[in-house]
């Protein structure tokens, strides 16, 4: 599987991890081991319909994949979707709906956006421009997100703020934006006009950017779509919340 852009650990993470266990899982579409946590994964249920289960949690038998939705549809247009989750399920009497890259893609969104309400429920989230640009100043902000529609130049005087509270002024640093507008996003997370959120717990960004960042690889949604230039050159790539030296704790 190709690692999706960002998705890397930082050293305090790997020291965390040292002497556990990562479950790794065979892509059916491309063949290729990865973690677990960083694949889909197909169930075949008890009426021989194939669905996501993208919080790997169903039971009985399945499969994984690790594909983008294009990847995916154009897998099983030609049959090698079929083929791949007969070998993993030792089965080839299952159903596939036509519409599974839809159903993947919904059940991605969805993941994401409960667990950024949970989050918020939690009191790790704030937003509002005002309150994030504060805690951005005082080096309290571990991550910055944005609705798809929020402005230009909200986005830059909230990156500016967080630069500046992480005395890292110039480095480009810049929030992330998220594949959906305010109105959605402000029904998730039950607030009026949520248009810039900002993380205050490293491990509660990670939490959420750990479902985001596969929500984004499979629908081929870049991270950083709307800090492109006119001309389409992105102006800032790979900014983690571990960039602030918290361990990331990630909870596919």
């Amino acid at each position: 599987m190709r690692t999706p852009r960002n998705d890397q650990l930082s050293d305090t993470d790997r020291a965390g991890k040292r002497g556990q266990h990562t479950p790794e899982r065979r892509c059916v579409v491309t063949g290729e081991v990865a973690p677990a946590e960083r694949l889909v994964r197909l169930a075949l249920g008890p009426d021989g319909l194939v669905l996501p289960d993208v919080l790997g949690k169903a039971p009985g038998r399945g499969g994984w994949i690790g594909v983008t939705r294009a990847e995916l549809e154009a897998a099983q247009a030609k049959g090698r979707l079929r083929g791949g989750l007969a070998r993993a399920l030792h089965d080839n009497g299952f159903t596939l709906p036509d519409d599974l890259g839809e159903r993947i893609a919904v059940q991605l969104e969805r993941a994401t956006l409960s667990r950024l309400g949970l989050e918020a429920r939690a009191g790790f989230l704030i937003s509002g421009s005002d309150r994030i640009e504060q805690a951005a100043r005082r080096g309290q902000l571990r991550q910055l997100l944005h609705a798809a529609d929020a402005g230009e130049d909200g986005r830059r005087k909230l990156a500016q703020a967080w630069r500046v509270g992480e005395g890292e002024e110039g480095s480009g640093r810049e929030g992330l934006v998220l594949p959906v507008d305010r109105q959605t996003l402000s029904m998730a997370l039950g607030r009026e006009n949520a248009v810039h959120l900002g993380f205050i717990d490293a491990r509660a960004a990670d939490r959420v950017l750990a479902h985001l960042t596969r929500w984004q690889f499979f629908t081929g949604w870049s991270r950083d779509a709307a800090n492109r230039g006119p001309d389409g050159d992105s102006r800032n790539a790979g900014v983690r919340a571990e960039d602030s030296g918290d361990a990331r704790n990630d909870a596919f």
